[in-house]
């Protein structure tokens, strides 16, 4: 049962319902539209969490500012706040230009645990709440993240990401020289081939010509790559990295504890009971190489007798997002079919000696939070949901599920003590403030205004929200945003946006594209998106409608909400625009090559070629998750083909912009240059932009000057053809 509470008060519904009637809401008489430079004026809170008294609350605060060393640049900066709930007064903690990750609450609430960068390395740091400076309480050489306090908060544990041949050569915490278990996969050698004391000669005995060979690998001569999963986010790697999970006293000059060799391949650890118990993910075979295991197992792992016991398995899954009640009775966990288009299933297993239950949560969502309640009765965790993140509360005794918020907002982070609330909001008006409401209070009360301050001044669109059956019958939600200066006595252009993923989840509860969407609105343009088949929020089955048929089925989709936005009668419909990233750039070549009704359009680090998306994008598992099969299996290749951009390339007429990071090894380089050479060869109207140094993460998280670029010259290139 889904029981639904809203917190807004009369005031506010009265409000938005006038605005969405309107479109547009002006917040003050001098009022200006949102413009390309906003996009640096947005703040973002992270990470909420009460203190263990509940009197307090810290919160990480994200802000774009000048490089004071680089003119025209702009960089990311993290700092931790910390509130009062009585005297409603917050104060910055930690300042300069270094940002801070991770933030954490000891268990006594006298100390607060971060991460920060000490040289080219992640180190965690203690701050002393009650006054000090914070101080670094890790110096390890492979860096240190993810720290979680202990329980009975006497320790902290924190996780370092280190190579093989790192850990091998380590004489402090692999004195006794322990060697992988899993095959070398470096063809005709072992790992006991590997002589760490050999010297280096290129002229001498084999040992000493590997040691040369080696020493160049090292001095970055050569890259020398044997596993599966080279690619990383922006470069190759021949380097494994594994968890190494440590623990370190509260102590002065307390030295970090390793628990347990990395060479397990230990995944996820979460302490079950203080100094004594931990609940692990360990891969299902340790035999074969870290990147040919997917499917792994749930453990318990015994510390003094150094032991694991499997407490789930499952052929063909995996687990991840382990999650211990407070009193250490149940776990809460995701169970995932490996290779499947599904959403993870969450569970609660019960541990105490005897107890043999599982429960599911009654909800086919992806869930991005949990947080158990203090007594372990209820799992709080946020999920999609149509358009939105909201907040829900499951009774693990009545097997009950309320929802708790509404999904035209997106709750992107939370904490919740003693039917307390702190949540960091995202809404149709704002892209992110923080939040406090109680049950007994469900009004949520704004804890900042980081955002609400400079939106006074500025006329914003708002979407409306409207659904329709498509062809095979589902539900498909779509959002229309007029202009922000609308008329309705005048025609204007009509910009389609389309979602990546392809399981991604577009809403007034997502904020990724609060400001682009703005800034088109601002500029005259009606913009109109949605979430086709595949997207994420609306279920497995929605979820993996598109398997097999990631064009012509999504297309239908994403263009049957384009002619309804038409049909509300203000759109021009010789100037439509249409654009899309990652896998709706993929979409939206497809279409071009299957229709000439858009004007202009605009395609940023998409897949085009699907056989060679196999090879050169480390997201390269998509192609047998979806397709069936790899490109050298006959009736695999078939589809691929089918389903590639590229083979339609010679019908696209839509003047095309592409965009692709220079480093983006997610969906590769390669294509775009393919697609752009393609259109150039046959003389059609193309433009390419490369970002140097770019990965895919480009618009979210990027380089701010890239990031306003890509948006100011896809905005520039679409007024050469609608004016």
């Amino acid at each position: 049962m889904v029981c639904i509470i809203s917190f807004m008060d009369m005031k506010k519904i009265v409000f938005l319902l006038i605005g969405l009637t309107c479109f547009t809401v002006t917040n003050a008489q001098n009022s200006s539209k949102i413009e390309l430079t906003d996009l640096l004026k947005i703040k973002t809170i992270l990470q909420p969490q009460f203190s263990p008294d509940g009197k307090q609350y810290l919160y990480l605060q994200q802000s774009i500012i000048e490089d004071s060393e680089r003119k025209g640049e702009y960089i990311y900066l993290t700092n931790l706040y910390l509130g009062d709930l009585s005297n409603k007064e917050t104060r910055a903690l930690t300042s300069g230009k270094l940002s801070v990750s991770s933030a954490s609450w000891s268990p006594d609430g006298k100390y607060i645990s971060f991460v920060r960068q000490v040289g080219d390395k992640p180190q965690v740091f203690i701050l002393p709440v009650q006054g000090g400076e914070a101080y670094p309480i890790s110096h390890l050489p492979y860096g240190a993240s993810s720290p979680e306090w202990s329980k009975d908060g006497s320790s902290l544990h924190f996780t370092s990401s280190i190579s093989p041949r790192e850990f091998l050569s380590d004489t402090l915490y692999n004195r006794t020289g322990q060697i992988p278990s899993w095959n070398y996969e470096k063809p005709g050698l072992q790992w006991s081939d590997i002589k760490l004391k050999a010297k280096a000669n290129p002229d001498g005995n084999l040992e000493e010509i590997r040691a040369y060979l080696f020493q160049n690998e090292r001095e970055k001569k050569a890259k020398v790559i044997n596993q599966l999963n080279f690619q990383e986010e922006n470069f190759t790697t021949s380097d494994l990295k594994m968890n190494a999970y440590f623990k370190i006293k509260i102590l002065e000059n307390a030295k970090p504890e390793l628990l347990i060799n990395p060479f397990r391949r230990i995944e996820e650890m979460k302490e079950h009971v203080s100094g004594q118990s931990y609940l692990v993910t360990i891969p299902s075979d340790t035999v074969k190489h870290p990147n040919r295991v997917l499917e792994n197992i749930i453990s318990f792992f015994d510390v003094k007798n150094n032991t694991f016991k499997t407490l789930v398995e499952k052929p063909g899954y995996r687990y991840s997002n382990l999650s211990v009640s407070p009193d250490g009775k149940f776990l809460a966990f995701f169970e995932s079919k490996v290779g499947a288009v599904a959403n993870p299933v969450a569970k609660i297993l019960a541990l105490n000696p005897g107890a043999s239950y599982q429960k599911v949560i009654p909800l086919d969502r992806v869930i991005t939070q949990w947080s158990w309640a203090k007594d372990a009765s209820k799992l709080y965790f946020t999920a999609q949901d149509q358009g939105g993140v909201p907040l829900y509360e499951f009774d693990i005794n009545l097997n009950k599920l309320r929802k708790l918020s509404s999904h035209e907002e997106g709750v992107l982070g939370f904490d919740q003590l003693n039917q307390q609330f702190i949540c960091a909001m995202t809404k149709i008006s704002n892209p992110s403030e923080l939040y406090y409401f109680t049950t007994t209070e469900p009004n949520p009360r704004a804890l900042t205004q980081g955002n609400a301050i400079w939106l006074q001044s500025k006329v914003l669109s708002l979407a409306t929200k409207h659904s329709f059956k498509n062809k095979k019958g589902m539900n498909v939600d779509y959002w229309v945003m007029k202009p922000a200066d609308f008329d309705p006595a005048k025609k204007y252009p009509l910009l389609l946006e389309i979602h990546g993923g392809p399981t991604a989840m577009w809403g007034t509860g997502e904020a990724s594209m609060w400001h682009e969407f703005q800034y088109f609105a601002a500029k005259g343009y009606g913009v109109v998106y949605s979430n086709p088949r595949g997207s994420g929020g609306y279920g497995t089955e929605f979820m993996a409608a598109n398997v097999k048929d990631w064009g012509q089925g999504p297309m239908s989709d994403v263009i049957q909400s384009l002619d309804l936005a038409i049909g509300e009668g203000w759109a021009d419909t010789t100037k439509l625009a249409v654009t899309g990233g990652s896998y709706a750039g993929y979409l939206v070549t497809y279409m071009l090559g299957h229709t000439n009704r858009f004007k202009v359009a605009c395609s940023q680090r998409g897949v085009y070629e699907l056989s060679t998306f196999f090879g050169e994008g480390n997201a390269w598992r998509l192609v047998p998750n979806y397709f069936g099969g790899y490109p050298w299996e006959k009736p695999a290749r078939m589809i691929l083909d089918k389903e590639s951009p590229l083979t339609y390339v010679q019908n696209i007429k839509t003047p095309l912009i592409i965009f692709h990071g220079e480093q983006d090894l997610r969906t590769g380089v390669i294509q775009s240059e393919m697609l752009f050479k393609s259109l150039k060869v046959m003389g059609k109207d193309v433009e390419y932009v490369r970002h140097p140094g770019a990965n895919h993460e480009i618009t979210r998280s990027g380089n701010n000057r890239q990031r306003l670029d890509q948006m100011l010259r896809t905005y520039e290139f679409f007024q050469r053809y609608i004016k």
